[in-house]
């Protein structure tokens, strides 16, 4: 275990947050311009760029803060900072190179921030998360090479499938897996990594490929994860066990979608696998650990409210709908399907803010108080982040 590293106030965190966010609503604007609503297009970014903000600019920050908080120091808020400004620039429309720079520059500090983690504590889920980080850069370089985003969006996939996976091996310790799932677990990951590989030379060979160990994590998950025992606890605890336990179904839907699908580049097929993954799978995993790591990056408490449902089960409704309207060829079921999935995420944005403004300051004489949660907290998409930014 390494010193506990105080936070303090010397580096903000708010405004880094602050521009995941912004490009998080960038690329919800960017999406509904795509889908045809009649919204205002404004700058050509949020429409040209959708993909990478959402997963760049919004999902990269985020992570890159949590992890940030996590090792403390103040060179490695550089990371979410540089990520951050390559989502504002690519949502300003400015030319793409600079976007693409900023933001694969943001993708290497993830992995010198990993490497951190790794050289501190060499483990099964920080060598997986540390090899997600690895999947953010290559994708990032591919598209910055001149790859189609179609080329680079599996490696981007990758990256969170990765992260997630760490993060959540590492807190299946709490129920013991037994060595022979540890080993099935390496296995999985190592299948992801070749069909990922794959894609490079082969997108139809790879795709497929890589939807067998995404559906097969997602049962892996399911049945380990630790959120199996606590979707039996009230409040919080069950509020974020039924995020992740519907997130892995979801996991499992965009799995064998890419079995059956492969290489697909563009269209409602490719529309419905991307977002199986990044709105299904992750934004259920942002949804349910919002309320915990949100005081932890930012110092102040956050109520847990039952209300929080409502977010959930519409983003999981709409995104029936949606992926029901690609598979059907129903434009319209897929047009109200992303309507109402934007809708689910600005409630989710409203509530958390709501919840933090009720929430009481955890901030005393420059330090973190100790919050009345439990030994280790949880981030974003699910990492266990111990009191005051130790590394387990």
């Amino acid at each position: 275990m390494t010193p506990a590293i105080a936070p303090g106030r010397r580096v903000p965190r708010l405004p880094l947050l602050a521009l995941g966010v912004l490009a998080l609503i960038g690329a919800l604007w960017g999406g509904l311009v795509r889908l045809g609503w009649p919204v205002p297009v404004g700058p050509p970014g949020p429409t040209a760029f959708h993909g990478p903000l959402m997963v760049s600019g919004f999902l990269g920050t985020v992570i890159a803060l949590e992890r940030a908080v996590a090792i403390g120091g103040r060179v490695s808020y550089l990371v979410p900072l540089v990520t951050g400004l390559g989502g504002l620039v690519l949502m300003l429309g400015t030319p793409p190179p600079l976007g693409q720079v900023l933001v694969t520059l943001g993708a290497t500090g993830l992995c010198a921030i990993f490497a951190v983690i790794v050289h501190r504590q060499p483990a099964s889920f920080t060598i997986t998360m540390t090899l997600g980080a690895v999947a953010w850069l290559v994708g990032n370089a591919l598209w910055l090479g001149g790859s189609p985003i179609s080329r680079a969006a599996p490696w981007w996939i990758g990256f969170l499938v990765l992260t997630i996976a760490g993060e959540r091996r590492e807190l299946a310790r709490l129920v013991r897996i037994s060595p022979t799932s540890g080993r099935v677990f390496t296995l999985i990951i190592g299948l992801l990594l070749l069909g990922l590989i794959l894609t490079i030379v082969d997108l139809d060979l790879g795709v497929r490929l890589a939807g067998i160990p995404m559906t097969a994590l997602a049962a892996w998950l399911a049945w380990q994860d630790v959120a199996r025992h606590t979707v039996r606890q009230p409040g919080l605890p069950r509020f974020t066990a039924v995020c992740l336990l519907s997130g892995y179904g979801w996991l499992a839907v965009s799995g064998l979608l890419a079995l059956g699908l492969g290489g697909v580049a563009a269209g409602l097929p490719y529309d419905a696998f991307l977002h199986s993954v990044l709105l299904g799978f992750v934004m259920a995993m942002i949804f349910g650990h919002a309320p915990i790591i949100f005081p932890a990056v930012l110092g102040r408490s956050m109520p847990f409210r039952r209300r929080f449902y409502a977010h959930l089960a519409l983003l999981h409704a709409s995104l029936a709908l949606r992926v029901g309207g690609d598979l059907a060829g129903w434009m319209e079921g897929r047009q109200w399907g992303g309507l109402l999935n934007a809708v689910a995420i600005l409630l989710f944005l409203v509530s958390t803010v709501a919840a933090l403004g009720r929430g009481s300051s955890m901030l005393a004489d420059g330090r973190v108080r100790a919050a009345p949660a439990p030994r280790s907290r949880t981030d974003t998409v699910g990492s266990p982040t111990p009191p005051h930014g130790e590394i387990r």
